[in-house]
């Protein structure tokens, strides 16, 4: 089985809490030969911590080593895009942590890239590896008369959990010059995407992006692509989020938002005329906690019946590494690619042209 030296960009939480472990944990597939972040304390713990003696601040430094076959690209989303073309144009594969970029343009230069480079990408959309949601998508596939589906997703914040369960070598030591050019690039950014927009929403599309990507991207894949967004609406000065999306026969209705309670409520359901399907997610931030796969039926109207599948203990993580070695070694490209992760900004193109409409009408 061919092994792949991997090199990571960006060695913030998710990094420290769930890649790292897992490629740890993969170590028949994967190996860490070379850690990039802005942080020279983050440089210093995780490479002390994982073993990792060659260490940059620089991700152009990083790309030109031999030792690197591939990268994980998991530093601010503003950078995501520039991350992963530059690391396509020096020959490397790339699996890149939602959400791949911020607006088209950047996402069609990533998809031209990838052409001329004929590398893999794969974003980071790791719930839709997991066992439980694939066995659903295939119940879905042979459901007659859908009736309704929901895609909800209401999440403490993420430090509510990271906090009590692990360690993370914080990056305080960055400079005010760094955190000013990112905020500048994301001003760019975020422009170019929703143009002149209220606060109120660039947090909802800032949500959409770090949140709703896994929830749209399952949806289609479980689904397909909706018709249209029938509605959006955000509250909450955008923390809180609903739209509905057309499927002809049936909706789907969308919720997300982040509150103060330390638990993740995070399901997507579908409803038939004799069967529901719901698989239900949690944090990400403590390892191998089950993703679980709910069916209850009745076959005659009277009986009823509900079972639960937990398809064994693992992580989805672990399944998005192993897809992406699959994709490496087979040359396929992975389902959530670049030309995937484009119809999720469409769709929040759409919801938040949808938003805007409903903040001019009149009180």
């Amino acid at each position: 089985m061919p092994r792949f030296r991997i090199g990571i960009i960006g060695c913030g939480s998710v990094a420290q809490i769930a890649h790292l472990p897992t490629l740890y944990q993969l170590v028949d597939l994967f190996e860490v030969t070379a850690i990039c972040d802005v942080s020279d304390k983050v440089l210093a713990g995780v490479g002390a911590a994982w073993g990792v003696a060659t260490r940059s601040r620089d991700y152009q430094d990083l790309l030109a080593l031999d030792t690197v076959d591939a990268v994980l690209i998991a530093n601010p989303n503003a950078y995501h895009a520039e991350a992963a073309i530059a690391a396509l144009r020096a020959g490397k594969h790339v699996l890149v942590e939602k959400p791949m970029c911020m607006t088209l343009a950047e996402n069609n230069a990533v998809i031209a890239a990838q052409a001329s480079s004929g590398k893999i990408v794969q974003v980071g959309t790791m719930r839709r590896y997991a066992p439980a949601f694939i066995e659903a998508c295939r119940i879905v596939q042979d459901m007659d008369g859908i009736r309704l589906a929901r895609a909800h997703d209401i999440i403490g914040r993420n430090s509510l959990v990271i906090e009590p369960t692990s360690r993370v070598i914080p990056a305080d030591d960055i400079s005010e010059s760094a955190g000013a050019s990112l905020r500048q690039r994301q001003g760019e950014l975020m422009q170019a995407a929703i143009g002149d927009a209220p606060p109120a929403l660039t947090t909802a599309y800032n949500m959409l992006l770090g949140l709703s990507t896994h929830d749209t991207s399952a949806m289609r894949e479980m689904l397909g692509m909706p018709k249209c967004v029938l509605h959006a609406t955000q509250r909450q000065e955008g923390r809180a989020l609903t739209a509905v999306f057309d499927y002809g026969d049936f909706v789907c209705l969308f919720s997300t938002g982040a509150d103060n309670i330390p638990r993740y409520d995070t399901f997507l359901e579908v409803y038939g005329e004799e069967r529901v399907v719901r698989v239900d997610y949690d944090t990400p931030f403590v390892r191998n906690l089950p993703i679980t796969l709910r069916i209850t039926e009745s076959r005659d109207g009277v009986k009823m019946t509900e079972s639960l599948t937990q398809p064994g203990w693992g992580d989805a993580f672990t399944e998005e590494w192993r897809a992406f070695h699959h994709s490496l070694v087979s040359g396929e490209p992975p389902k959530a690619s670049p030309q995937d992760f484009r119809q999720d900004l469409l769709l929040y193109r759409e919801m938040i042209q949808l938003m805007a409409q409903e903040a001019e009408r009149p009180a």
